[in-house]
């Protein structure tokens, strides 16, 4: 029972965030927004030629999640600096600053503002415009670029890539987003 009970509560909390992401910004309350920095010493093309899936410079240190708005891709780092896993990703139509942000919500599963099945939503940011940003893979797999015209957070990778992250980023994680 208490279970059910705690699946209700992450599916309201998550419709409830899936609806705040799609009130047009004329009716939407002001939210407070992430707080973020670029990471010390990142630099555009930060991007090692030699190593093109290396860690990128400047991300930080310790365990953490590292997204790059550019390369759109993904790294998962443990606590000793060590790359686990790399993966390319879809980004959303409305991505975050760079700066050093921490999970603050996961959701099993749950249909996206998009419409399509999604799995392992790890949230971590708001956007400009109060929209919530998140990793997600799609239950069928795809990786479908974003309507442009809808204002959305959803970053999708494919389902094996949503596993690790899943098992990966827990809430409070650190995730670090470079240019």
């Amino acid at each position: 029972m208490a279970g059910l009970t705690a699946a209700a509560l992450a599916a309201v909390g998550f419709l409830a965030y899936q609806a705040s992401a799609n009130v047009p910004e004329t009716l939407a309350a002001p939210s407070p927004k992430a707080t973020s920095t670029a990471p010390a010493g990142h630099a555009a093309g930060h991007k090692d030629k030699k190593h093109p899936l290396a860690v990128p410079a400047g991300s930080g240190t310790g365990a953490r999640v590292v997204y790059a708005l550019d390369d759109r891709r993904v790294w998962l780092v443990d606590a000793k600096g060590k790359m686990i896993r790399s993966f390319a990703v879809m980004p959303s139509s409305v991505n975050p600053r760079p700066g050093s942000y921490k999970v603050r919500s996961r959701t099993g599963v749950i249909k996206g503002s998009d419409g399509v099945p999604i799995e392992h939503v790890v949230l971590f940011a708001m956007a400009d415009g109060g929209v919530p940003v998140g990793f997600s893979a799609a239950q069928d797999g795809s990786m479908k670029s974003p309507d442009p015209k809808r204002k959305t957070g959803g970053v999708r990778m494919k389902r094996a890539d949503g596993n690790a992250m899943w098992a990966f980023a827990t809430v409070g994680a650190k995730v670090v987003v470079v240019p």
